[in-house]
């Protein structure tokens, strides 16, 4: 019943559209104070590293494999996709542009901020994104979303006739 309502109504599509601008200014804000600030993620992956010892770690050992392995070695790599990944993320949400992607998106970066062992406003992103995910494209409808969808779908029908291979 619910998902039906965050899927169809307009309701839904209202108050997800406040989720929508308040998450897209939370990450815009985060993303472009990194760019035009400077960022280095050295130090947070570090300090993630820190939390990954102890009796209770707030790190899993997975996780700080996953630092030491992959992030800390293409710490450069990090310093550009996370506050473009934030300022991208922020704009699409804003937008209503692939709000489901741009959603995700950014419940992928939430969550990489929690298993570093941060929390702030992480699950409280979280959770408002889940309702943006479950709401699909209903989230986007006060967006561009309720333009380029449809013509996704339509361009897409149209590809795949185009595929089909007769016998005769």
């Amino acid at each position: 019943m619910v998902v039906k309502w965050l899927r169809e109504r307009v309701s839904a599509a209202a108050i997800l559209t406040i989720f929508r601008l308040y998450l897209g200014y939370a990450w815009l804000t985060a993303g472009w104070h990194k760019i035009t600030e400077g960022f280095d993620a050295t130090g947070f992956l570090k300090g993630a590293l820190a939390q990954a010892s102890g009796e209770h770690p707030a790190v899993q050992g997975w996780w700080a494999s996953f630092i030491e392995n992959v992030a800390l070695p293409n710490v450069r790599l990090f310093n550009v996709l996370v506050p473009w990944g934030e300022t991208l993320v922020g704009i699409a949400l804003i937008l209503g542009i692939f709000t489901t992607f741009a959603a995700l998106m950014g419940a992928v970066m939430n969550f990489a901020f929690m298993f570093s062992g941060t929390t702030s406003t992480n699950p409280q992103m979280i959770l408002l994104t889940v309702f943006i995910l479950v709401a699909g494209a209903n989230a986007g409808k006060f967006g561009f979303d309720r333009w380029i969808i449809p013509y996704i779908r339509k361009f897409s029908k149209k590809g795949r006739h185009r595929n089909v291979i007769t016998v005769s």
